[in-house]
């Protein structure tokens, strides 16, 4: 196989490639047509709904296919790449089939051949992760989270979203302050991982039920359908509301407790998303504990 063969997606990548993006019946990954379009404009730059795409069919995944064989290769690394990250987000709403270890090596191989570096998930532990901000800055901003108890309750939720954008600052992780949209408020957003959070904060006497959990998840889900939520509740989370609220959701959630063991800890905050953004893709829980999470990888 010759240099220029090795980088053109062949007959032997499809069936590798159909198994990774679930291209059953025409359709890949559960996109809709709109939400299709939508990935390939917004993440890629291409109008796949353009009628060069549809040269040998008109369905979602004759079109990917097709693309893929005439696209230039950086362009079809992207696309990999870039389905990849929609599938790993998208599997905390829907349930895709488990991919044998052979196919995901495989696809890891068409990576690798392509130039790219194949998708990794990284082990979070706590003795082995080290935060991206100092020890004193860290230790700063958890005194100041436990100062903020002493405060009358408008005064505190003011300060708890500012002390949320400061936090993001510290990690570098491109907060926007909140910001509202046709009928609707959302406290912030934030990046990490090359992925956008939606924000909601509460500071509440009483711990968050289901009806802030489904309101904030409709929010998330009526941007596009990869979009990804944190919900903080200073108090923390009833029982009963997650029950009610069920799984399979696109937030995940932290309470007063996860962000003073991130910062107490010096954590990496940007570390402790994405794994409990993994443990949601993987069992459908919104909420687990960040010592629950560390203690994973302890020994």
């Amino acid at each position: 196989m010759n240099k220029t063969s090795k980088m053109k997606i062949n007959a032997m990548d499809m069936p590798i490639l159909d198994k990774v993006f679930d291209m059953e019946d025409g359709v890949v990954l559960k996109f809709s047509d709109r939400t299709f379009a939508e990935f390939f404009q917004e993440q890629l730059g291409i109008d796949i709904d353009d009628s060069h795409w549809k040269a040998q069919g008109k369905s979602k995944a004759k079109r990917l296919r097709y693309f893929l064989r005439q696209a230039n290769p950086a362009k079809v690394l992207d696309t990999l790449n870039a389905l990849w990250e929609y599938r790993e987000v998208s599997s905390v709403t829907y349930d895709y089939p488990d991919l044998d270890d052979k196919v995901q090596a495989a696809f890891f191989r068409i990576i690798e051949r392509f130039g790219g570096t194949p998708p990794t998930h990284e082990v979070f532990s706590s003795t082995s992760t080290t935060s991206r901000i100092d020890a004193a800055t860290a230790l700063s901003l958890a005194s100041r989270l436990l100062e903020m108890n002493k405060l009358p309750p408008q005064p505190r939720g003011y300060e708890f979203e500012k002390f949320l954008k400061d936090m993001f600052d510290a990690y570098g992780l491109s907060p926007r302050v909140s910001f509202r949209l046709e009928g609707e408020q959302i406290d912030g957003s934030f990046v990490s991982e090359g992925n956008t959070y939606l924000l909601e904060a509460k500071w509440t006497n009483k711990e968050v039920g289901a009806s802030t959990l489904r309101d904030f998840n409709e929010k998330v889900e009526d941007k596009a359908k990869w979009s990804r939520g944190l919900l903080v509740s200073y108090s923390g989370f009833s029982l009963d509301g997650f029950t009610a609220f069920g799984r399979g959701k696109s937030v995940i959630c932290m309470d007063g407790r996860d962000l003073h063991d991130v910062l107490s800890k010096q954590l990496d905050f940007g570390d402790v998303i994405a794994l409990k953004a993994r443990r949601v893709a993987e069992t459908g829980q919104p909420f687990v504990r960040v010592e629950d999470l560390t203690s994973l990888s302890s020994p």
